[in-house]
């Protein structure tokens, strides 16, 4: 995240926090870029590496539906589709979503504009492999337990769900957005019924490093 894209991103952050909405800023993000991907600070315009290896890792895992929430610009929802996944990305900007779609039109990732909060009924118990991607540490706190219950409810039994975020302690500073999780932040997974498959607490290969955890959860399968 570059600092002058951050300063750009707070900025308008700060003003739907204000106005008390907390989920609005990330169209007007998106919309006033215009298509100008130097103004998200978050694109990095190919899969997420941190993702990337995680993959790396799951030969054997079957390839059924997923979904990435919160897809911003398709990089990590194309990454899955190229894997063999049928996939499904959805992000709450409809200039997002647009976006993706034309930076990737023969894509055979279903793009949709939807809100985390009132997703598609549809999705519920759907979901063979979710993907959540750095989207609970740009929420305000009083909203990540909501969240961490809406992005659970996508995963069909047996499904298995994916979560990286930026790290700290408790009593460390949380700094400004993109704000680090703490690991209690994690627990509303567990306490809706995910069980905890594996978790890493690592430094990544940016420059300089970022503290990163990685925790993999699955639906108990009936």
């Amino acid at each position: 995240m570059g600092t002058v894209n951050r300063k750009i991103a707070r900025t308008i952050l700060k003003k739907h926090l204000d106005a008390d909405d907390p989920l609005g800023w990330f169209e007007e993000l998106y919309a006033m870029a215009n298509d100008d991907p130097e103004i998200i600070p978050w694109a990095d315009l190919k899969p997420n590496q941190n993702v990337v290896n995680w993959l790396d890792l799951q030969a054997g895992m079957s390839r059924g539906h997923a979904l990435t929430v919160g897809s911003g610009l398709g990089d990590d929802a194309e990454e899955l589709s190229r894997r063999g996944f049928h996939t499904t990305a959805f992000d709450i900007s409809a200039s997002a979503v647009a976006w993706s779609r034309k930076r990737f039109p023969q894509a055979n990732v279903t793009y949709v504009q939807a809100d985390l909060f009132n997703a598609p009924e549809q999705w519920q118990n759907k979901f063979d492999f979710v993907l959540e991607l750095y989207t609970l540490q740009v929420l305000p706190p009083d909203l990540r337990a909501e969240a961490a219950r809406c992005i659970a409810s996508f995963l069909a039994p047996g499904g298995i769900l994916l979560v990286i975020a930026r790290a700290r302690e408790p009593d460390e500073p949380m700094g400004a957005m993109p704000w680090p999780l703490t690991l209690e932040e994690l627990q509303p997974f567990e306490a809706v019924g995910l069980q905890t498959m594996a978790f890493a607490d690592y430094w990544d290969e940016e420059d300089p490093p970022v503290r990163r955890f990685r925790a993999t959860y699955r639906r108990q399968a009936i």
